[in-house]
């Protein structure tokens, strides 16, 4: 037995899945994963949970809590994660790439019309009815996990709390997620029945259906933690790493911008406990007050895109990437030249950001999947889990300021959209996909109706 695809099937398990039915799906994923990680995580548990089957709600979430304690974008390593048990290193490739895969192409699209043709109304009233979407997406996701993760009323407690610690005491997320986590260690010894991870939500019991990567499904062979393991993957993943820096800096010299990006997107993926917005005081720092890559009135254009754009938002990095080349005129004047010296900065800010995230899983995986049944393991990501609940709701408050505020005043057209997006998705189960795209026509008409 060698990977998940190859188990048999039972009266209750799902059919076997072959690599390409996981294609099919991972690329759909990518161009549908609106909402930020919260709504791509929410994504994700509808249809590899609760649709598909294809994993358990426990070990979906001991993955997730993995993610949440490792720097960079926890939705992105969650899908290699997932497709890295199903599908082996493979799997994990094809599910991350095709995750972030969309997003980069939009990305380099729409820069490509930001540069050369500036603001267009067009673009800006889509953008104006998918936001309050997103706060929408948003709130359905903290909905969903804290009716799965908050068990006890403990576990309330702890997202209470770091709900008031992030939105009203401005505390650092890390440090929230450490503060969990001690909770949690401190839980394993005093009370280590509240802390077991997974489960369904109360008053669920004996209502989940056999999953294809069950509870006590065992892992593959390639899913078996060792040491020498562990140091060979982590050694080619660094090893990619530095190969591709140091061709940078021999084809365009190690001063150059190509080579710059590549080290200090480096550094920004190492920093990124949090998810994007933690980190994108760093990036604004270095991008505009030190390398002057863009402006500042440019990056938060770059923003208000990644932030609407499929895939995760530190994707911004690519905007940031793009416009730094094309105003670098790496391969000359030219608009056709300027388009590849954009596209290259692209692919070289998104390839060091997310190589860490891959080294992460592939190399870690499996020390994650022997722990699994350990609450001295469990019990501090269970806490964090719990914690990430109320983080979530206050990044959909954070959103919701920016969404339907506008001069000080209520921006009463976002309401309008955000408050039907909303009884559409609670109400009326409406898919994200089908939501995004109904908010994103319904922003366009309204925004000729102002011309």
């Amino acid at each position: 037995m060698n990977t998940f695809s190859e188990l048999p099937r039972t009266d209750h398990r799902p059919a076997p899945v072959s690599l390409w039915e996981a294609v099919g799906f991972w690329f759909k994923l990518g161009w549908i994963s609106f909402g930020g990680p919260a709504g791509q995580i929410a994504m994700m548990h509808l249809e590899l949970v609760e649709r598909r089957r294809w994993i358990s709600e426990r070990r979906f979430l001991h993955a997730l809590n993995y993610c949440m304690l490792l720097p960079g974008p926890e939705a992105t390593q969650l899908a290699v994660y997932i497709g890295w048990l199903m599908h082996r290193s493979g799997g994990a490739i094809v599910a991350g790439t095709l995750f972030v895969l969309p997003s980069l192409l939009i990305l380099i699209a729409l820069s490509t019309i930001y540069m050369a043709f500036g603001a267009v109304p067009a673009v800006a009233g889509v953008l104006d009815g998918i936001k309050p979407a997103v706060v929408a997406i948003v709130l359905g996701a903290a909905w969903r996990l804290g009716r799965r993760t908050l068990k006890h009323p403990l576990l309330l407690g702890i997202a209470a709390l770091s709900f008031i610690a992030i939105a009203v005491g401005g505390v650092p997320f890390p440090l929230i997620v450490l503060g969990a986590a001690l909770i949690g260690v401190a839980g394993a010894r005093l009370r280590p029945q509240l802390f077991r991870a997974g489960g369904p939500p109360a008053g669920a019991a004996g209502q989940q259906r056999p999953a294809l990567i069950d509870d006590d499904t065992p892992p593959p062979p390639h899913a078996q933690f060792g040491w020498r393991r562990l140091a060979r993957t982590a050694g080619v993943g660094v090893g990619l790493g530095l190969l591709s820096w140091g061709w940078l800096a021999w084809r365009f010299g190690a001063a150059g911008a190509l080579a710059q990006m590549g080290w200090f997107f480096t550094k920004a993926a190492m920093l990124t406990f949090g998810g994007a917005y933690a980190v994108l005081p760093y990036v604004y720092q270095g991008a505009v007050a030190h390398f002057h890559w863009l402006s500042g009135a440019q990056m938060v254009d770059g923003l208000a895109l990644g932030e609407t754009t499929p895939g995760p938002l530190i994707m911004v990095v690519a905007f940031v990437g793009f416009v730094g080349a094309w105003q670098a005129a790496l391969f000359g004047e030219g608009t056709a030249a300027l388009f590849w010296s954009g596209a290259a900065g692209a692919l070289v800010a998104t390839w060091f950001t997310f190589l860490p995230s891959f080294i992460f899983i592939l190399a870690g995986g499996p020390l994650v999947e022997a722990s699994r049944d350990d609450v001295r393991m469990t019990a501090p990501l269970t806490a964090i889990a719990a914690a990430v609940v109320g983080v979530i709701v206050s990044l959909a408050l954070f959103f919701g300021q920016h969404v339907f505020v506008r001069d000080g005043h209520p921006d009463w057209q976002a309401v309008a959209i955000g408050v039907v997006a909303a009884v559409a998705l609670f109400g009326f189960r409406t898919g994200p996909i089908k939501l995004i795209a109904a908010c994103a026509l319904a922003g366009l008409v309204l925004s000729y109706r102002h011309v």
